[in-house]
């Protein structure tokens, strides 16, 4: 998944206290905790929308547990890579490694337990498969989304594969094999990437240029792009986010709720693409961050079809 924004200022770095808070603090944002929670969440809707009314609770908490700790490798991986262009931007020159806080030795060895762990967990208590995507997701993130950020714009897009995995992983674990709906679970998590992460690579472009990651907005021609992928891409969500309801996945309160998530980030995206600006790039975003869980808690609370299933089955009356 493309990272998410974190809070930044002009001070200098400074290095956390060595305390239990302050250690936690350290590994919260080597691993970037927020991003990787995040992941489980999308992987534990998978993996509840995959089990119709009988959940196990257990498996469930295996397989979130190993999916937590390969995105925090994954994300850990990715500072170590990026400490040197971290350094260059104030949004991120506040991390444990680009501020001197953690080692690069150190947040190696910690991406590595974090890694091993994370995959040896779902083969072992969970099925290869959900290992095997997992350490796909990993591998992408790794060996392909971080390396192309100074290289490409296309990164955006790898990272948006990365991030329509986790549902996959949570729908196998039950179901054992891919689905009609965990593809569709995997298709609105890639889509949602694509305006979440524009609008805040618009807000932060000039830094990106600075650090000389190739994001669309600092590209040449790109700040006009962004805004239109990003409106698009709200829009697309739409009806993307229904398909869930054809597929019998959830009911009609599901219906009223994703449409009236889909519309209000929809009008958000509309006014940053008529009012290119910091500020409704900013509305985008933090729309973009309130409509995925919020679409998501309203997909498992009414994953029961209820009156559209009465709908499905009425036969049709004779004369």
């Amino acid at each position: 998944m493309a990272d998410s924004a974190t809070d930044s200022n002009n001070s200098p770095p400074s290095r956390c206290p060595v305390t239990p808070v302050g250690l936690f603090r350290l590994y919260a944002d080597l691993v970037k905790l927020r991003l990787s929670l995040l992941v489980v969440v999308t992987a534990g809707v998978g993996y509840i929308m995959a089990s119709g009314t009988a959940i196990d609770w257990l498996l469930l908490l295996w397989t979130v547990t190993g999916t937590l700790a390969c995105a925090a490798s994954a994300n850990a991986i990715n500072q170590v890579m990026e400490t040197r262009r971290d350094q260059l931007m104030p949004r991120t020159q506040r991390r444990p490694l680009p501020s001197g806080a953690i080692s690069s030795s150190h947040g190696w060895a910690v991406a590595m337990l974090l890694g091993y762990g994370g995959v040896t967990l779902l083969a072992i208590l969970v099925n290869f498969f959900a290992a095997g995507l997992a350490l796909l997701a990993l591998l992408i993130y790794v060996l392909a989304y971080t390396p192309l950020k100074p290289l490409s714009t296309l990164n955006t897009l790898v990272g948006a594969v990365v991030g329509a995995i986790p549902p996959l992983i949570g729908w196998v674990a039950v179901q054992g094999e891919l689905g009609l709906g965990g593809w569709t679970l995997a298709a609105i998590l890639f889509i949602w990437q694509l305006p979440h992460f524009l609008s805040l690579a618009w807000m932060y472009r000039d830094q990106y240029q600075a650090a000389g990651f190739r994001m669309l907005p600092s590209a040449p021609g790109g700040e006009n792009a962004a805004c239109e992928g990003t409106l698009l891409s709200a829009l697309l969500l739409i009806p993307l986010s229904l398909l869930v309801v054809s597929l019998r996945m959830a009911g009609v309160v599901y219906v009223a709720l994703a449409l009236l998530l889909g519309l209000w980030f929809a009008w958000k995206s509309l006014r940053f693409f008529q009012q290119r600006s910091h500020e409704t790039a900013k509305a985008a975003f933090l729309a973009s961050l309130l409509y995925l869980p919020l679409l998501l808690l309203a997909m498992v609370l009414d994953r029961e079809p209820q009156l559209i299933d009465v709908f499905i089955q009425l036969e049709p009356i004779t004369p």
